[in-house]
């Protein structure tokens, strides 16, 4: 289910130098039309459907059009987020809407240790040992 931004709702990001979508897509696919100010997702058949591009945009401009088997022609899914949750919104072609709410996370942007209090080991690239080991096995 890949996303698609809906031109009318994009404001891109009031023309900063990268948009929310384009800062956190990891397959580097939003890019923004400085044209026009709007946002697009340049190769949907790539999207890796994380929806991370969906969760941070701060108009809700991203949604998701899911496959066919999955949801009917015409149904769409939009989340909604808050400080501490997320509600994703369904609409079904028939107007019916079905919302789910679900927690996000609890921890501070940043404030997560990678290495998990292990030393890490050798800086080596061809080692076959992982970053934190063998302190953390």
């Amino acid at each position: 289910m890949p996303s698609f931004v809906i031109n009318e709702k994009c404001d891109g990001c009031k023309a900063q130098d990268r948009t929310a979508c384009q800062y956190i897509c990891p397959n580097d696919l939003m890019v923004l039309d400085r044209e026009t100010n709007k946002a697009f997702n340049r190769a949907v058949d790539m999207c890796w459907e994380c929806y991370s591009c969906v969760k941070i945009c701060p108009t809700q401009a991203i949604e998701i059009r899911g496959y066919a088997d999955f949801m009917p022609l015409g149904g769409v899914v939009q989340p909604l987020r808050s400080s501490d949750s997320i509600m994703w919104a369904v609409r079904f072609r028939n107007k019916v809407v079905k919302r789910f709410k679900f927690p996000i996370r609890t921890k501070p942007e940043g404030s997560i240790d990678p290495d998990a209090g292990f030393t890490t080991g050798t800086e080596d690239l061809k080692s076959p040992v992982l970053r934190t080991e063998p302190d953390s096995l």
